[in-house]
């Protein structure tokens, strides 16, 4: 089946989401180590993309562990640093295939607060035509839920989104629903795939 929409997620596919790389750089390895090993902080994280208050699971999250509370803290207080950089490689695919008149929507697991923060900061999250944030569907990826609630608002069948996602969970969910999928590992392989679908030319992706 043609494709008639891409689906691009968000974290590790568009902008680099490591948090652990901003806590080694600011404290050391050592000491990220121990805190990740002691506190769920991609659990506390979860809970905002469940559409909970970001601002509360951090707090919540520092206050239950007071030894570790300056730095869980950051978590809220310097997002930006957490959430990033951009990849330029897979925006420029984004808008290229804009360009082409190709509907693109996100998917993405990410927090209200947080989101509108990002959004402010990456002005290209404001390209898509579609965006479903699970914070603000309060469901998330992998749940089969939310993939439905997508084909059910774009009104395009399962066969004709075409899904690319860092996380192998994320795209054996898709899978199953039918949806068409490329497991990002890099924005030359998703270029690959998209000029092998037709949606952009080799020239195209190599202006990107």
């Amino acid at each position: 089946m043609n494709v008639e929409a891409v689906i691009f997620d968000i974290g590790n596919v568009l902008i680099e989401w490591q948090p652990e790389r901003f806590y080694d750089r600011e404290f050391g390895k050592d000491r990220r180590e121990r805190m990740f090993a002691e506190v769920d902080l991609h659990g506390m994280n979860d809970r905002a993309d469940r559409g909970e208050s970001f601002k509360t699971a951090v707090r919540e999250t520092a206050a239950a562990h007071p030894d570790h509370a300056d730095l869980i803290h950051l978590w809220h207080d310097r997002w930006l640093e957490l959430a990033g950089p951009e990849i330029p490689g897979s925006v420029a695919l984004l808008r290229a295939l804009r360009r082409r008149g190709v509907p693109v929507f996100a998917l993405s697991n990410f927090g209200v607060e947080n989101f509108a923060l990002t959004e402010r900061h990456y002005v290209f999250l404001t390209e898509f035509d579609r965006r479903y944030i699970s914070g603000q569907m309060k469901m998330a990826k992998p749940d089969a839920e939310i993939y439905a609630r997508v084909e059910a608002d774009c009104g395009i069948a399962p066969g004709g989104l075409l899904f690319t996602d860092d996380r192998a969970d994320n795209i054996a969910a898709a899978r199953a629903r039918g949806w068409q999928t490329h497991h990002f590992q890099g924005p030359q392989g998703l270029a690959d795939r998209l000029v092998r679908e037709g949606l952009l030319t080799q020239e195209e992706t190599r202006q990107t």
